[in-house]
């Protein structure tokens, strides 16, 4: 059975909890935080139902005036592949269909799979953060034109304190 896509529930916030906590050994969102973001008009929470469970999920993050979003975590159950790529397709197409131009993130140096999943997809990489994560690891950051096009090389530097993604 193909996966589904759908926007999260209040009842998936356990669901999505487990999944930080299997996927991550740091720098995880809480199950408070995860049960903000659902709903919430700043945020898209995108799940992936494989066999009517939770197989993975992705969060966006939107700011007023911004024509940027943020990809903030995408992570699949353990167990679970194939996913990452339908969830970041559908956080592409939320962002688009909320007006915004680019999609942004940041990810450890050392997750290969991750780097590439996005590079594949047409991620460019527009920087770099020294000690960015918990454990000190440094950041990439990438982005992608939603519209076309090429992202500038130079490129507004976020703030350090912003959002992490993280990829399974």
């Amino acid at each position: 059975m193909p996966a589904e896509i759908r926007m999260a529930r209040a009842s998936d916030v356990d669901d999505l909890a487990a999944i930080e906590a299997s996927a991550f050994q740091a720098d995880r969102i809480s199950r408070r935080s995860f049960r903000r973001l659902v709903g919430k008009d700043t945020a898209a929470i995108l799940v992936s139902l494989q066999d009517r469970m939770l197989a993975g999920y992705c969060a966006v993050l939107f700011r007023a005036d911004s024509p940027r979003a943020r990809l903030y975590s995408i992570a699949a159950a353990p167990g679970v592949s194939g996913v990452g790529r339908l969830l970041l397709e559908a956080a592409e197409e939320t962002a688009a269909g909320r007006g915004c131009k680019s999609l942004r993130l940041e990810v450890r140096q050392d997750n290969a799979r991750a780097i590439a999943l996005y590079e594949a997809a047409g991620y460019r990489r527009t920087g770099r953060v020294e000690g960015y994560y918990a454990d000190g690891m440094t950041a990439l950051r990438f982005e992608k034109l939603l519209s076309g096009g090429k992202v500038p090389s130079g490129a507004a530097p976020t703030h350090p304190d912003q959002p992490k993604v993280r990829e399974a």
